[in-house]
């Protein structure tokens, strides 16, 4: 069969016409030279059957980037490994603080915060140059569960509540200026219109274009413990409850390596492997 005749089912449910395309560039943007990615596209691509998920091509791909790269194969595995943040959203929480602390900003994560009407529980206070902004985190712990408007709809009105009591306080020294909605997955096209119209920011995986959690974490290089392919689900659990979030993390805090009974050799492979997730 043609591969241009193969429907592949994402996440959501929905069918789309497999990308050979779409599969390299995602390879290339990970770091795979174009070679690497057009040996495992072909192999991926000859395994193809109809209404096979995007998840099987991505654990194909993945197994293969692996074998050859794993430092490269960590940092294709990203969005999966902001799943693996959870299964709380707290981990998640922290993370988003790392990315804004890295842009600037000084951050507070689990404030409550009095509003005109009500005591609210805020995810994240971040603030710089004077203004703080009031960023509330939506995790998922699966693809394909996005955030519809009524959240941004619950959110703007607790932001107002806050922003309201907030800036009639004369010895708060900064203004709440913004109210932010995070996600590691994505946001419906209403969300994204309701947010626009009330002046929300929204931030998700791939929104803003080029401006998205994706594209912030490749630039900065915060990528969380859980891209590691050589950790197990174990330790990298035992290192989240330690708030031990990012990679770079580990390299300052490898001793938490010793605690997990680790042996020197698989702890030079695990901290090499960061270092060159860290550095590509």
């Amino acid at each position: 069969m043609d591969n241009h005749d193969i429907y592949i089912k994402k996440a959501s449910g929905d069918r789309v016409k497999f990308s050979t395309e779409k599969l390299k560039k995602s390879l290339i943007n990970s770091g795979a030279d174009n070679d690497l990615a057009n040996s495992i596209t072909s192999n991926v691509r000859d395994e193809l059957y109809q209404g096979i998920s995007t998840k099987e091509i991505y654990n194909r791909a993945f197994s293969l980037l692996k074998s050859k790269k794993s430092h490269i194969a960590s940092k294709y595995k990203l969005k999966k490994a902001i799943y693996e943040l959870g299964p709380t959203g707290f981990p998640f929480e922290h993370y988003v603080a790392a990315i804004l602390e890295a842009s600037g900003y000084n951050t507070k994560v689990g404030e409550i915060i009095k509003g005109t009407c009500v005591n609210h529980e805020v995810d994240i206070l971040a603030s710089k140059s004077g203004n703080t902004v009031v960023v509330e985190c939506k995790f998922h712990g699966e693809a394909g569960l996005n955030c519809n408007v009524k959240i941004p709809l619950y959110i703007n009105s607790r932001f107002n509540d806050i922003k309201s009591k907030w800036n009639k306080t004369s010895n708060i020294k900064t203004k709440i200026t913004d109210g932010w909605v995070v996600t590691n997955t994505r946001f419906t096209e209403d969300a994204k219109n309701y947010g626009n119209c009330v002046g929300l920011k929204l931030l998700s995986w791939d929104y803003p274009i080029n401006n998205g959690i994706k594209h912030r974490i490749d630039k900065l290089k915060l990528y969380p413990i859980t891209t590691s392919t050589l950790l197990t689900k174990r330790e990298k659990q035992f290192l989240l409850n330690r708030e031990v979030v990012l990679c770079k993390d580990l390299i300052d805090d490898a001793f938490y390596l010793d605690h997990l009974g680790i042996s020197k050799t698989r702890k030079e492979r695990i901290l090499n492997e960061i270092k060159h997730l860290c550095n590509s």
